[in-house]
């Protein structure tokens, strides 16, 4: 009867202590959402975003059916204007985020995204949109953001506790790929029964979520007073990276990560339409895929967040995503391209939380704003430049001959990192 009970007993403590493993888990992925505030502008963020995925989608389609064979093209041009504002305004954005009240900051970005977006929607509904009018309009919108970006980062650890940022942003780049899941499943929709014209209108109406959700947060960052100018505001920004050596690295891996990865979300209308013979709704799946697999990916880092040695991750998940890039490039098997993309998703995703993780936990408040302006240049500046050169040589040879290419760059960055003294492998 002992041997019965003790052999009974087993099983029960072994699904206790699963359970109780899975149950602190769950708790570790979802911590930052304890707190009031960081709630509130992740769903005003998820649903700004959601938005502004649908335009998004609405607009590359829109560009295909403008430009015909120059299409892809002008994708990366459109991909390089709205990016542009990054490298030529995030520094002063910087220095404005560390010596004015970010929420104000933000607020002023969001009501200029919000006119764009209006703006384009009258343009489409009266039938007199031109290519000229989008790259306008997405360069105002890039400014705009190019001041709430370096706001919106600086804002995000004063709304949870130190020991909760790297389960924060994790649970950021949640709500961003869940939006990039949603929105272009609603954008294809949307554009099958009505056109490009009401996306563009629901995206202009997603930013009031985010600006009803900066109203009502209680996070306030009382800027120090100086006599410092911008240009010296900058330079003292510098600075402190150059005193710490790891974030030059991290900013180097940024770029390089955006530079040669984002581009494959860039040509994927091109590819789409071009090797599937999809329409809307069919490129706004393959987009889903590649989203779904973020959300998983930062799910699984939002549980582990809290481990150690994230820059050695950052560099192994690089060199895997350079091979998957190069499979996706090479196949034409759709399964496989599916399967790509998914853990595509899952690598990109990974990488940007980790890098962004490891430059937030190594700034002082009073330099947040400079430091991650000088980080978004690089991370964000590599966006546009990528666009653009992936879009002219995708014109001149092959969307798949270019990123094939972007993957050997991808895989021989993450390799002499791996296999130098880097700074980063000891964070």
């Amino acid at each position: 009867m002992k041997v019965e009970k003790t052999t009974a007993a087993e099983p029960e403590s072994e699904t206790s202590s699963a359970t109780a493993s899975r149950s602190h888990f769950l708790n570790r992925t979802f911590q930052a959402f304890g707190y009031r505030d960081f709630r509130l502008m992740w769903a005003g963020a998820f649903t700004s975003t959601t938005g502004t995925w649908m335009q998004t989608v609405a607009q590359a389609w829109l560009v295909l059916e403008m430009t015909g064979s120059k299409s892809a093209f002008f994708l990366g041009l459109l991909g390089f204007l709205g990016d542009l504002p990054i490298m030529l305004f995030s520094l002063i954005g910087g220095v404005v985020a560390d010596r004015i009240d970010r929420r104000r900051i933000l607020l002023g970005s969001q009501y200029v995204q919000m006119t764009c977006a209006f703006i384009l929607t009258l343009l489409v509904y009266f039938k007199v949109v031109h290519i000229g009018h989008m790259m306008i309009l997405v360069f105002v919108a890039g400014t705009a953001m190019s001041f709430g970006g370096p706001a919106y980062q600086a804002l995000i650890p004063g709304l949870v506790e130190r020991k909760v940022l790297p389960n924060a942003v994790a649970l950021n780049s949640i709500q961003f790929n869940l939006a990039r899941v949603v929105g272009p499943l609603i954008a294809g929709v949307t554009m099958a029964a009505l056109g490009a014209g009401p996306c563009f209108f629901l995206n202009g109406l997603s930013f009031l979520a985010v600006i009803a959700g900066l109203y009502l947060i209680r996070a306030t960052f009382q800027p120090q007073k100086t006599a410092e100018s911008v240009l010296e505001g900058i330079q003292s920004g510098f600075s402190f990276i150059r005193k710490r050596g790891a974030l030059w690295q991290l900013s180097v891996l940024g770029f390089v990560s955006t530079f040669c990865g984002i581009p494959l979300l860039t040509l994927l209308p091109v590819i789409a339409k071009n090797t599937f013979h999809f329409d809307a709704k069919g490129y706004s799946y393959l987009l889903s895929i590649s989203g779904i697999g973020s959300i998983f990916g930062a799910l699984i880092y939002a549980g582990l967040a809290q481990r150690k040695n994230h820059g050695l991750l950052a560099l192994r998940v690089q060199l895997v995503f350079a091979v998957l890039l190069g499979i996706f490039a090479a196949s034409h098997f759709l399964p496989i391209i599916c399967l790509c993309l998914f853990f595509c998703g899952m690598c990109l995703i990974t990488m940007f939380s980790s890098i962004n993780s490891l430059v937030q936990l190594s700034v002082t408040e009073e330099m947040r704003g400079r430091v991650m302006s000088i980080f978004m240049l690089a991370f964000r500046g590599g966006m546009p430049l990528g666009n653009l050169v992936a879009g002219y040589f995708a014109a001149k040879f092959s969307p798949s001959q270019t990123l094939f290419t972007l993957a050997c760059v991808l895989a021989a960055t993450a390799i002499a990192f791996l296999m130098s003294n880097s700074g980063i492998k000891k964070l």
